[in-house]
């Protein structure tokens, strides 16, 4: 299976960190050059995203992230292949991650996005459906709530062409594919949670928390999009408290142990041809 790589441009640090991560793993991976929100203009990015949405409105280091994402899905339609992992350049993967990244004869016909990363913190659970196993003490499971982030997932073709098919957004790219509550998108591709989790986003390595905060000034607009979005976020819970007493569904914990260690590099990317977005 190919790896697609997201990176800035000017984080060399984490293409090195990476680049050495994946290596002691025995993984290659294709970088996808990142859209960097200090180059671009709110004005250009507005064609692709809605002013407002569920969540509010999308600060602008997660519409770069999620133009990022979408130059990764159109490299993987370009190779044709049938499945590919996309990772982000702060990503820990566990050692079963060699395993799973090198083949796809082990993700089912039925799931076009396998979350392979646990977001959250370390206790949180998942409301998930029916686990299947998929051996080496793994499982997969539908993911039935919400579980955000999107620093390591595996994707199909035909959820790739779905969405890269997308005009204009109105939430971020997680949430797109991993909200249930949000995303009509995410109901509609079903997305599957690797159990236990093999990758984990390292903490305050983003580089887009700074936008986000620059949004979260008391105020009246605050208090409306805050209740806005509770109204979205809570409007599948009575189906989902439905799905745990019909015995349908079960919280699960998705965490597993990572190392943090990262080796000097020793192995190079393979350059991706530039990408439109």
């Amino acid at each position: 299976m190919q790896v697609f790589l997201i990176n800035l441009n000017r984080r060399n640090d984490r293409l090195s960190a990476m680049t050495a991560q994946l290596a002691r793993l025995g993984l290659t991976a294709t970088r996808i050059p990142a859209i960097d929100a200090d180059d671009v203009s709110a004005a250009w990015l507005a064609q692709f995203f809605h002013a407002s949405g569920p969540l509010g409105a999308i600060p602008k280091g997660d519409q770069c992230c999620s133009l990022s994402h979408r130059r990764a899905w159109s490299a993987f339609l370009a190779s044709g292949a049938p499945y590919a992992s996309v990772l982000e350049d702060d990503v820990v993967l566990g050692d079963d991650a060699s395993a799973l990244l090198r083949r796809s004869d082990w993700i089912a016909s039925s799931a076009h996005l396998v979350k392979l990363e646990h977001f959250g913190p370390p206790g949180q659970r998942v409301l998930i459906g029916e686990p299947t196993d998929i051996g080496g003490g793994h499982s997969v499971a539908p993911i039935l709530s919400r579980h955000t982030g999107a620093a390591a997932y595996v994707i199909s073709r035909p959820a790739a062409l779905r969405l890269a098919a997308i005009e204009r957004w109105d939430v971020p790219v997680d949430h797109l594919m991993f909200n249930p509550n949000v995303s009509a998108l995410a109901r509609e591709l079903q997305p599957f949670q690797l159990l236990p989790a093999i990758a984990r986003q390292r903490s305050g390595a983003s580089d887009i928390a700074h936008w986000r905060q620059a949004g979260r000034k008391l105020g009246a607009k605050l208090v409306r999009r805050e209740i806005v979005r509770a109204y979205y976020e809570c409007r599948l819970l009575p189906r989902q408290i439905a799905a745990v007493l019909t015995g349908e569904a079960h919280l699960a914990r998705v965490a597993a142990p990572l190392p943090v260690r990262f080796d000097r590099p020793s192995i190079e990317f393979v350059a991706a041809p530039a990408a439109t977005v």
